[in-house]
């Protein structure tokens, strides 16, 4: 219920002190009486000169504002770090668990009854929502909201997914260096998030349905005017729950909301990223997310979103479709409708509300699917006895089933220097392997899994490999790449003892994957294997030290549960 000022005193070892001290500078700032007794919101805000797809934070931290004050309350905006994916080095996924410790720190230290949680790059809404599932204050998520798509000599072009597609045409030399360069300014024509199925769009569709915003607020676009109107609903509602006291997010973060995120990944074919965020929230509310029973669900629910990478549309198209209450229409055999949102009201109730059209070529219906099943496979095996990830809507059907020799880069930098050398011994029947890029080998996991076809088979026409690593892709990229393999090479996993020529075999169907080495001949590698050296202090050293594996959603191990 309502504290107000009275929340997390500054402690002077005198309480009725540091409330009269806390009211004095309260007031310096002109704020009056009546708004100082009044239930406080606080609205954590990222933005950043280095974070071009929160450049519309402003705009609508004044409209949630609004939505606090209109409602009887009182809106404090606090800054939290601002997570930039292409401006940060090694990767942003390195920093996303500082993020969410400022998030949690900065709820439970500063006098707030509620929060609003602003923020769409990808690290951003899982950073906010770990921190605030460990402060379980009452909290609801605004996300800043998807680009438009650019419009280029005849086509409609979507970050990154025509990035990608448009580099390899230039790598493999079939587009020119100009036609690459008119199409710059069109990849990303407005503020807000990648506006394909990447990791912000996966990640606001899944804050979505596991009920932590408003209905609606993953698919309004960045730039429209719904963006705004949700930002106030956002802040109105923020008010309420304030004054209830709730709902908290452990009360929203349950294995039935996890397992609805499940479906809803499947069936927008999200992004592989998601696995790892969402095994980092559920471990903060002490739950564990299930990858086998997520491989589970995959099998039975359809691909039904038409959006690229999987298919032909853009954010912008499903907000106008029907947006994710109209696809949980369709799902409504396979989610639990009586979860419970931010909001008051359960999934169910959204979904019985909510306006009957849907685009049947933005949303497909069941026995129409894009994809019929299976868009993000498990696998394990003798290479991942603990799991790696393949996204088959994405792959290529052909390359399911494989058996081939290995050609193997021991970092990124080793990938980068040679995977162009006319030399390299390497051929559309071998699989290319990275290793030392997980979690603490690079450090941080980055998004380097689709691994650049060499460019002397991509000049053949070459436009997909087996490809297998222990680092990330991002969530608009597409091909036959197994990620996440665990444990990663730098914790000592089989991936570190893979050797050029060792054949490997992918029954993505059966969900293997196997290293065809003989124990003896491991066990010989094993022994001379030394783990690398670890960074010398601060932060970096932290994070090596005490980073899970991606099974447990790369969080820090002290952590989980608290």
């Amino acid at each position: 219920m309502k504290k107000g000022l009275s929340h997390g005193l500054t402690n002077y070892g005198d309480r009725d002190f540091a409330l009269y001290l806390r009211r004095s500078f309260a007031r310096s700032m002109g704020l009056s009486d009546r708004l100082l007794d009044a239930p406080i919101v606080g609205i954590a805000a990222a933005p950043s000169g280095f974070n071009n797809c929160h450049r519309n934070i402003d705009e609508l931290v004044e409209a949630a504002s609004r939505g606090v004050l209109a409602e009887g309350g009182l809106p404090r905006v606090f800054p939290t770090i601002s997570l930039g994916e292409v401006f940060l080095n090694p990767t942003s996924m390195k920093f996303r668990n500082l993020m969410a410790m400022d998030t949690e720190e900065m709820i439970r230290a500063q006098p707030m009854d509620a929060v609003v949680l602003i923020g769409g790059c990808d690290k951003t809404i899982p950073a906010e929502l770990m921190g605030a599932v460990s402060a379980d204050m009452p909290a609801i998520v605004l996300p800043v909201g998807s680009m438009l798509a650019g419009r280029h000599e005849g086509t409609r072009l979507g970050a990154c997914t025509d990035c990608r597609r448009l580099w390899a045409a230039y790598r493999a030399g079939t587009l020119t260096g100009d036609a690459l360069g008119r199409a710059h300014d069109q990849l990303m024509p407005t503020a807000g998030t990648c506006m394909v199925m990447g990791t912000a769009s996966t990640m606001a569709t899944l804050a979505e349905t596991l009920g932590f915003t408003l209905p609606g607020a993953s698919t309004a676009p960045a730039v429209s005017s719904d963006r705004i109107r949700l930002a106030e609903a956002t802040g109105t509602r923020a008010v309420a729950m304030a004054k209830a006291g709730g709902p908290k997010p452990r009360e929203i973060m349950t294995r039935t909301a996890l397992r609805n995120a499940a479906v809803v990944l499947q069936a927008t074919s999200g992004s592989t990223n998601a696995i790892v965020h969402l095994a980092a929230m559920a471990g903060r509310a002490g739950l564990e997310f299930d990858l086998q029973e997520f491989d589970r669900v995959g099998r039975d629910v359809p691909v039904l979103l038409n959006l690229k990478p999987a298919g032909n549309f853009f954010m912008e198209d499903f907000h106008a479709g029907g947006g994710l209450p109209a696809l949980w229409r369709r799902l409504r055999d396979h989610l639990d409708l009586t979860a419970p949102t931010v909001g008051g009201e359960t999934l169910g109730q959204i979904v019985e509300r909510w306006p009957a059209y849907t685009d049947d070529e933005v949303i497909r219906p069941l026995d129409r699917p894009v994809w019929p099943k299976e868009a993000i496979a498990i696998l394990t095996g003798s290479l991942a006895p603990q799991g790696a990830a393949i996204k088959l809507a994405a792959a290529t059907p052909e390359l399911f089933k494989f058996e081939g020799p290995a050609v193997v880069f021991d970092s990124l930098a080793d990938l980068e220097k040679r995977v162009d050398d006319p030399a390299l011994e390497v051929t559309p029947s071998h699989c290319m392997v990275l290793r030392n890029a997980g979690p603490i080998g690079a450090p941080g996991m980055p998004e380097a899994g689709a691994l650049p076809i060499p460019k002397k088979l991509g000049s053949k026409g070459i436009k997909d490999m087996v490809r297998i690593s222990d680092a990330r892709m991002s969530g608009t990229a597409f091909g036959t790449v197994v990620l996440h393999v665990t444990p990663e090479a730098s914790a000592g996993g089989p991936l570190a003892l893979v050797r050029d020529g060792d054949r490997i075999r992918l029954d993505a169907l059966a969900r293997k994957i196997d290293l065809l080495v003989d124990e003896a001949e491991l066990a010989r590698r094993r022994a001379q294997w030394k783990p690398p050296e670890k960074p010398a202090r601060g932060y970096g050293r932290l994070y090596v030290e005490r980073v899970t594996q991606a099974d447990r959603g790369c969080d820090f191990d002290f952590l989980a549960g608290t």
